[in-house]
């Protein structure tokens, strides 16, 4: 049986390659004859520069930018026949950031702003900035600082980075200069700027913001967003994919950004369509298969592609919690969680690859064409 293999990475334990290289091991341990293609993907959060380099090749370019919270780190990004891409959680992850010391009302992409000006010294043509992954709830204004174009408030002063402080927003002081570079968003979610499915009120709470600083970053968000109108021309808070990456989707799409999926990116750069043409089974996966999942978001993307081929595709996930009908909508005929098969969540990330490679084994039994 041909086997395409096409995960994104699962959470902070696996990137892509190695879930692909786990899922691989546990196949051939079990149906050695399977021929197995590997396509580990990325939908524009982490691991999109590793993904795209092993598929593309080209020149990774390092850089020491500010990270979420100001101390410096060291990010990467890809130049590729004239192309920049680069994924917004090297310098804004909430997984450089501890989880005790996370701060969602200071976090910032001001070190996403320093790697897009890199781009733009380097001559590249187009930017393609991956979302997702974030730490940062602050509409990207921390991008738009880096870039030139500083928040201030009614004294006439520079508002501290942050999402919070942008609630006493008075004016933005210089201007973006992107020097006719074209801008992509690579968005991982579509959902909007500001509301009950917007960057603080869904994904606030994961970066660490409590009621209160929801509530506040929420009024921030809003105010940020009449600034960004201005810049535009137009209002951009309910287009899909403003609330990515806590509202640097926004900031991006105020600058002439067209909005792509990042899943469709990675899809067309790494010539899946191809695996998927010449597959039998198809077999996906992600750190936790949930409810977003089914907004857009990689797995779904692959199961969607390899329904209209009629292919069968799977979910191997850290944790499921989508039900089968609803699974079954998104093209995904059955979904297998780690934690349930070697029996708590706990089990699974004590051993990442190995509990992968364990479900992968078991999945391949079940399947024969």
């Amino acid at each position: 049986m041909r086997v395409l293999i096409a995960p994104d990475c699962f959470g902070g334990t696996l990137t892509a390659p190695e879930a692909a290289e786990a899922i691989a091991a546990g196949w051939r341990s079990s149906a050695p004859d399977d021929e197995l293609t590997l396509c580990p993907l990325a939908d524009g959060g982490p691991g999109f520069v590793d993904v795209l380099h092993s598929a593309l090749g080209g020149h990774l370019r390092h850089r020491s930018v500010a990270g979420p919270l100001g101390a410096s780190t060291d990010a990467v990004w890809l130049e590729h026949d004239g192309t920049a891409y680069i994924e917004c959680a090297q310098a804004c992850g909430l997984t450089l950031v501890p989880k005790e010391e996370r701060d969602a009302l200071a976090a910032n992409t001001v070190g996403v702003g320093e790697l897009i000006s890199h781009a733009l010294d380097s001559g590249v043509h187009t930017i393609v900035v991956g979302l997702g992954g974030s730490g940062s709830t602050d509409g990207g204004a921390g991008m738009f600082r880096a870039l030139g174009a500083i928040p201030v408030g009614e004294d006439g002063e520079p508002l501290p980075p942050g999402g919070g402080p942008l609630i006493d927003t008075a004016r933005l002081v210089g201007e973006v200069d992107l020097r006719g570079v074209r801008l992509v968003a690579a968005s991982d979610v579509e959902n909007p700027l500001l509301g009950k499915d917007g960057a603080a009120r869904v994904f606030g709470p994961q970066k660490g913001a409590d009621d209160l600083a929801v509530r506040r970053l929420e009024r921030s968000l809003t105010r940020w967003a009449d600034l960004l109108g201005e810049v535009a021309g137009r209002d951009v808070r309910d287009e899909p994919g403003a609330g990515a990456a806590g509202g640097l989707g926004a900031a991006l799409i105020a600058l002439g950004a067209t909005v792509e999926s990042g899943a469709g990116v990675v899809r067309r750069l790494t010539g899946l369509d191809g695996a998927l043409d010449r597959a039998q089974l198809v077999v996906t996966g992600e750190g936790s298969f949930d409810f977003q999942s089914l907004r857009g978001k990689l797995v779904t993307r692959v199961s969607g592609a390899a329904s209209e081929r009629g292919v069968p595709c799977v979910v191997l996930a850290g944790q499921v919690s989508v039900g089968r009908r609803r699974a079954a909508s998104a093209g995904v005929e059955q979904a297998y969680s780690v934690a349930e098969h070697v029996g708590s969540a706990e089990a699974s990330l004590a051993d990442p690859s190995g509990t992968l490679t364990q479900l992968a084994k078991h999945v391949s039994t079940q399947w024969r064409l």
